[in-house]
């Protein structure tokens, strides 16, 4: 029992024309916690915390277009809304009911819309470094849309960048974060694919088009104030501006909301993953009747 707890394991799940990948720790059986990275991630931003986690059946999946997971169609794109479908098609294909979720960034927008529109489904809410919704004013609909559609023309047969090693990777990965070597290794190493003359990006390439569609801000207060869940914010002292901003837009329309400011950056669940754990666990504990 102790190895199967230790271990962290591939795990897979067939959902319809998509595999989405996965990794998985912790006893089957035991209460299940979802993770759900954030945009240009995958699964393997949670290994520390996994590592910190117990008692618990931890689970991270890869989005669709990331990591191990498969791309989607050639007549697709990567739509805020499709990957709650996608959220929606994982909990159906497990039987999943009422389970507890933990959402970084982008996956944490998810979550928060999953959980407004299928209450039922989530037990509690911890956001890492998250809240609210990326927006725009409704006078820009037209300006989204043409920039969107520009953006799928720009990508048309533009080739992914090749970098010589595994090092050369990890450092283009850092330029344009705040990720620490280790750290950006773990996402590197699932993130990344041999290739002829070196080292390319797994992930989808149209995951960086340009969205041709935003939610106006008063949708995405819309979504918070129908979360009747508890949630619960993680988010570095040193993150992202918008979680900050969204704090004061968004923090007042929860209805069970409570927030921690750990010393970090973005990827706080990576950089302090034993006080992050300690936070998780106690949530989780108390609101598990």
């Amino acid at each position: 029992m102790n190895e199967s707890k230790s271990a962290v394991t591939e795990i897979s799940f067939p959902l319809s024309e998509l595999d989405l990948q996965g990794l998985s720790k912790g006893i089957e059986g035991s209460s299940i916690v979802l993770c759900l990275h954030g945009w240009l991630d995958n699964a393997a931003s949670f290994i520390p915390l996994m590592n910190e986690l117990e008692d618990k059946h931890i689970i991270a999946i890869d989005w669709p277009g990331h990591g191990h997971s498969s791309h989607r169609g050639q007549d697709a794109h990567y739509h805020f809304i499709d990957y709650v479908y996608d959220l929606l098609l994982l909990f159906e294909h497990n039987d999943w009911q009422a389970i507890d979720i933990v959402a970084h960034s982008m996956g944490g927008m998810i979550a928060s819309a999953f959980a407004a529109a299928f209450p039922e489904k989530v037990n509690s809410l911890t956001l890492i470094d998250s809240i609210g919704f990326i927006s725009a004013k409704s006078e820009q609909t037209t300006e989204q849309l043409r920039d969107g559609m520009l953006s799928r023309l720009k990508l048309k047969g533009k080739r992914k960048p090749i970098h010589i090693d595994i090092e050369s990777a990890i450092k283009a990965r850092r330029s344009v974060s705040d990720l620490t070597y280790q750290d950006a290794k773990l996402l590197v190493e699932r993130g990344s694919l041999d290739v002829e003359d070196g080292i390319t990006w797994r992930a989808d390439s149209r995951l960086r088009n340009t969205s041709p569609y935003r939610l106006t801000f008063s949708q995405t207060q819309q979504f918070v104030k129908d979360i009747s869940i508890p949630v619960q914010l993680i988010y570095g002292d040193k993150g992202i501006e918008f979680v900050e901003i969204g704090l004061e837009h968004y923090g007042p329309l929860f209805k069970q909301f409570v927030a921690h400011k750990l010393t970090g950056g973005h990827h706080i669940h990576m950089e302090q993953p034993t006080q992050a754990a300690q936070l998780i666990e106690l949530f989780i504990n108390k609101h598990h009747g």
